[in-house]
């Protein structure tokens, strides 16, 4: 039995973030001795100078002021060391923090872009809470407990001493204070805006063809110009008042010091202390009031790490952990769904519209299933849930039996093989990706995917062959070439359950050929295989067929039987509506049944909207019957030559299937 754990067996209920950072405590507890340390050996020049003033100068000692010179130096050293440590110290915390979480982090970065939803952005998070740890911020903040020692030590020469700091401290601090409340509204907007601006520069960098291509650049550029101001103004509209409170209180904190100084030359005018006192006590204030001094100039960093800490808490306190698991056999192929209803993404609770609605079917191993529809009916948004990038919101999928979460992640995943619409691949070798990034594959298993998705002597071609890098910018291959490499890891190890998505969108017949005997072989070897199709060689390999209408399914079953089914009165939905008036004109009698339609005139069809083409049925068609090549009928007259008989009845099949919109 397996059980998701933290890094220390920490349990799947629990945040991972906040593990983190109680495993971190130690750590940060030695980070706290060291600054003990370092702010005790900061009085060293305050002591130095007091001695300097009322012993050496008074008593005229040399040896004294060598002694003492001495005992400064050794100080002065031990403090370089454990200021060093200290920063290195909290440099390997930080280091430690990204290593325990980035994984996490990035698994629910994937997650949030597989299911549309939020948690994208956690590793850039992390990373803010990487620098602050290992920044000047934190190491003012751990210094801030000793403010109190040094108002102490300025109390103990003299009371006034001490009273003036704390008077100096409490107007510092309440200008941090009104800091944080004017500027921290106006940064978490610019953030925000610059978020947004970067995704609008990623997007247009993505699509930079279209945009050059279709003389888009200038209007494109204006648009982000447009952001790009709204975003420097937001970040402004913070950055004045803390600039502004930041050179107020430096300015402060130096008049401060000579306030100081001055209130020590009325004492020792008084007698009250004595000359060394005065500038010891000017450099105890100075260094008390230092750390309050750090934290406002860093306060933008504190407030970016306190947001980005804030962030992580509530997305680990929202991740449910993976369930309990066992290690199932790996499944067969056998894959039940029972209504499953998917609606659009969105915020829980308001609303949504349906995707998806009680999608239910059954598949055996070696079974091949086509799904047709319109565009928009819920071909994606099936397949997505089929290979659990979604998750149904009601509803049920089971393979052989059980649910996918029953399974280990890694372990369901290496069953399943899932060509996307859109073919993304990582930077990598061509190896490296039909391998799925595995560090353990061979290459003969490699090979064998290529082979069979027939993709091998393209590779070769190559100059670099299955070295050949990709997915970058400058990668050598088509669109059609990155297709059949992703049909390629999707079978790689022959998983038991396929889901290709429209996979021959971007193919020539050589490889509309090889998908084809791909998808047979497949099945002989006792894969489920289901293609999303709008394509004819798309289903010419399967032998069932699901019909989709605005998330529904109108037909499921053998594929003769379904694409049959949809010629007949009354089976269709499209039969069953109240036909739109149709203007008048002469409309030829319906043909005795059994008979084969004769061709409709131009124009009487009405529209095709986009979707499953007449071409995908006439495919299909001849799929059904391939051993049996179409007869052409003999035709009426020399000018007006009919069509054959299965590639009418395969156009009439589809015009009825696409006389339905679709929404999903």
């Amino acid at each position: 039995m397996h059980r998701t754990t933290g890094a220390a067996g920490e349990a799947p209920s629990s945040n991972p973030y906040r593990a983190a950072l109680r495993r971190l405590r130690p750590s940060l507890g030695v980070a706290g001795l060291f600054s003990a340390a370092v702010n005790v050996l900061m009085l060293t020049g305050s002591i130095y100078m007091l001695q300097v003033y009322d012993r050496v100068l008074a008593s005229g000692s040399i040896p004294t002021l060598q002694g003492l010179f001495a005992i400064v130096v050794v100080c002065y050293a031990f403090l370089g060391i454990y200021e060093f440590l200290r920063g290195r110290l909290l440099a390997r915390v930080a280091v430690r923090l990204a290593l325990d979480l980035g994984p996490r982090a990035f698994g629910r970065g994937i997650a949030a872009g597989a299911a549309q939803g939020p948690g994208g952005r956690l590793l850039r998070d992390l990373d803010t809470v990487r620098a602050f740890l290992s920044g000047p911020a934190v190491t003012g903040l751990f210094d801030a407990p000793w403010v109190p020692i040094y108002l102490a030590i300025l109390f103990l020469v003299h009371p006034w001493f001490g009273w003036l700091t704390v008077a100096g401290a409490a107007v510092i601090t309440g200008v941090a204070l009104i800091n944080r409340a004017v500027t921290s509204a106006p940064i978490g907007r610019a953030a925000a805006l610059e978020a947004a601006e970067r995704e609008f520069a990623d997007q247009s960098r993505r699509g930079a063809e279209a945009i050059r291509a279709m003389g888009m650049e200038g209007p494109v550029t204006a648009t982000w110009l447009d952001r790009h101001k709204t975003t420097l103004a937001a970040h402004q509209a913070g950055s004045d008042p803390a600039q502004a409170f930041s050179s107020g209180s430096r300015a402060f904190r130096m008049l401060l010091q000579s306030a100081i100084l001055t209130l020590g030359a009325f004492l020792v005018l008084r007698q009250e202390i004595t000359a060394g006192m005065i500038i010891a006590s000017s450099i105890i204030a100075g260094r008390a009031l230092a750390p309050v001094d750090q934290v406002i100039g860093q306060w933008r960093a504190i407030g970016r790490a306190a947001d980005s800490h804030r962030r992580l808490i509530e997305a680990f306190d929202a991740d449910p952990g993976e369930p309990e698991t066992i290690d199932l056999p790996a499944p067969t192929g056998r894959i039940t769904a029972s209504r499953l209803t998917k609606f659009a993404p969105g915020q829980p609770g308001t609303d949504r519209p349906r995707i998806l609605t009680q999608v239910s079917f059954e598949l055996e191993p070696g079974d091949g299933l086509g799904v047709i529809g319109n565009s928009a009916s819920g071909k994606s948004t099936l397949a997505r849930l089929l290979v659990g990038a979604w998750r149904p919101d009601a509803g049920e999928l089971r393979f052989d039996g059980a649910t996918p979460q029953q399974w280990a992640p890694a372990a369901l995943g290496r069953e399943i093989g899932y060509l996307p619409q859109q073919v993304h691949m990582l930077p990598g070798t061509i190896r490296e990706n039909i391998a799925r990034f595995d560090p353990n594959a061979r290459d003969v298993d490699v090979i064998a995917a290529a082979r069979l998705t027939g993709v091998h002597d393209m590779i070769l071609a190559l100059p670099d062959g299955y070295a050949t890098r990709i997915g970058g910018p400058d990668s050598p291959l088509s669109g059609g070439q990155v297709q059949r490499l992703g049909l390629a890891r999707a079978i790689y190890h022959e998983p038991r359950i396929i889901v290709l998505d429209e996979p021959n969108s971007n193919l020539d017949v050589a490889g509309d050929d090889a998908l084809t005997a791909t998808i047979k072989t497949l099945r002989a070897r006792g894969s489920t295989v289901i293609v999303m199709a709008h394509r004819p060689s798309a289903i010419a390999a399967v032998n069932k067929v699901l019909m989709l209408q605005q998330g529904t399914v109108v037909k499921f079953g053998p594929k003769d039987e379904v694409l049959s089914a949809v010629l007949q009165p009354g089976t269709h939905p499209a039969a069953q509506r109240p036909a739109a008036p149709a203007p008048a004109r002469a409309v030829p009698p319906a043909p005795p049944r059994g008979a084969t339609p004769a061709p409709a005139p131009r124009g009487t069809a009405g529209p095709v909207p986009a979707g499953v083409s007449a071409k995908l049925a006439q495919g299909a068609g001849r799929a059904a019957n391939p051993s049996k090549p179409p007869n052409p009928t003999p035709p009426s007259s020399p000018s007006k030559p009919t069509k054959p008989a299965d590639q009418t009845k395969a156009a009439a099949i589809y015009r009825t299937v696409n006389s339905q919109g679709g929404k999903g």
